[in-house]
């Protein structure tokens, strides 16, 4: 039986009311071997075969990944690389004309998977869901300004920082970070900006527009 966790979720808007999420809470973890050894429990399969098409389909999955191409298993789902940047390697502009630094400093850094909808129809018809607790935020010792700073400090050293830079500078989670550094990111007044897309965002310092003396 699996055990659902209530989590706490912060409060962006200020309003002091606590909202919550729900999520299933992992009681363990199986590798290669403990999932072949439940696949093949009943029978009709042997162990070295499943292994070996396990395998098989996993270096299948890396060439044709690698050549840009989606791949959709039928009752699984489907699977598409991503691209980012490599550790080190700033981000280009735009319109720049820097095709050749980029090939060096690009690199395929995760796998996006979009789950089939009959393999969450399984999952639901073979789960039955119980209490597991509360999860409560992790409370930062900062305040949102003092966090807002040490940002901006970050990305004045390092020209640029990830969400997982500023968890670790504000000792939030990683998923609350990535929500306030989004409402940062939306407040004009914050000098904190993003700049690229999808995987190979980062944030970096709002640029500040000059205003002419009044007459």
């Amino acid at each position: 039986m699996a055990k659902y966790i209530k989590q706490e979720m912060p409060d962006m808007a200020g309003t002091g009311e606590k909202k919550v999420y729900y999520r299933m809470k992992t009681e363990q973890h199986y590798d290669s071997e403990k999932f072949v050894k439940w696949m093949t429990r009943h029978g009709g399969l042997g162990r070295g075969d499943a292994m070996r098409v396990l395998m098989q389909t996993s270096e299948t999955m890396a060439e044709l990944l690698a050549m840009g191409i989606s791949v959709s298993i039928e009752g699984l789902g489907t699977f598409n690389a991503t691209i980012g940047l490599k550790k080190g390697k700033e981000m280009d502009t735009l319109d720049g004309d820097e095709q050749k630094r980029n090939t060096t400093s690009l690199h395929v850094d995760g796998v996006n998977f979009r789950a089939d909808k009959n393999l969450i129809k399984l999952i639901n018809r073979n789960c039955e869901l119980k209490r597991g607790g509360i999860r409560r935020l992790h409370k930062s010792p900062y305040t949102l300004e003092e966090r807002r700073q040490l940002a901006l400090q970050y990305i004045e050293q390092e020209g640029f920082m990830h969400v997982s830079d500023y968890a670790n500078l504000t000792k939030l989670s990683r998923s609350t970070a990535g929500r306030e550094l989004i409402a940062l990111r939306r407040d004009p007044n914050s000098g904190i900006t993003t700049k690229g897309y999808g995987a190979a965002k980062v944030y970096v310092k709002a640029k500040v527009t000059a205003t002419e003396p009044s007459a």
